[in-house]
């Protein structure tokens, strides 16, 4: 069944929520859902007062760094996080509390050319129980590309049944972004959620447009349950109006936990 994993979303040192496609090296253009008065430290601590484990910190872009360790510290060993992790500073981040690290644009070099050699790299210095994947997808022609660089820079890679397969061998779950549906409450991508369902080698978390409880439900029935999604700009934690957080804390409650 699929499940509700939380999440920290952090910019400038606060939790924000951010219109994904609008992220950008220079900051112009700009769109921010939200800006919590509350830290890191506050969310990860309702986090885990809720059991709510497998939620995700995600780092977007310089200066998150004490911000995100403040949350790991708050929900030691239930949080994974990402953003700019490279096999330099992956073990820290564990060392820090995270339960796994996230990759995306580690796997790339600056053109967006996929380097095998880099994920073999981090294999080899945390493990593949404790690596998650960040496929963020952007739709293209046929199916979707892996973006990086805060969703700027389209790589080479194509998400498809083969390369999740081939993935999958050297990581312990996939975190899944839908760019072009992030952070604007329009609804989710439901071929991409039917097309992960059909592909799924390791644990998945969807993220992306989710904007009312019913969407995760549409996910369970679209993925056939396997595969778990997340909820930003919607969720009334941050400011939305479309999904109440203690909704899903009892939605999961009645799912179980993992086994």
């Amino acid at each position: 069944m699929t499940r509700f994993r939380p999440c920290i979303d952090l910019h400038g040192g606060q939790v924000k929520q951010i219109v994904g496609s609008s992220l950008s090296d220079e900051g112009r253009g700009l769109r921010t859902n939200f800006v919590a008065a509350e830290g890191a430290a506050w969310f990860a601590s309702r986090y885990a007062a809720d059991d709510l484990p497998g939620g995700h910190v995600i780092l977007l872009g310089p200066g998150n760094e004490a911000a995100a360790q403040e949350a790991l510290a708050a929900y030691p060993g239930g949080m994974q996080v990402g953003g700019g992790i490279r096999v330099e500073n992956a073990a820290a981040w564990l060392d820090a509390g995270a339960s796994h690290v996230i990759v995306t644009s580690g796997l790339f070099d600056a053109e967006g050319r996929f380097q095998e050699h880099s994920l073999e790299a981090l294999v080899r210095e945390v493990g593949a129980e404790r690596l998650v994947i960040d496929l963020s997808c952007r739709a293209a022609e046929q199916g979707w590309m892996v973006a990086m660089n805060r969703w700027q820079t389209l790589t080479d890679l194509r998400v498809t049944g083969e390369a999740l397969r081939d993935l999958s061998t050297s990581c312990a779950e996939f975190l899944i972004h839908a760019v072009d549906v992030e952070g604007k409450c329009e609804g989710i991508d439901e071929a991409l959620c039917q097309f992960l369902g059909t592909h799924v080698e390791r644990p998945m978390t969807y993220a992306g447009g989710i904007r009312q409880l019913e969407d995760f439900q549409r996910i369970d029935e679209l993925s056939g349950g396997r595969v778990d999604a997340t909820v930003g700009s919607a969720l009334d934690l941050f400011g939305g109006s479309g999904v109440r957080y203690a909704d899903l804390v009892a939605f999961n409650r009645r799912v179980g936990r993992p086994t």
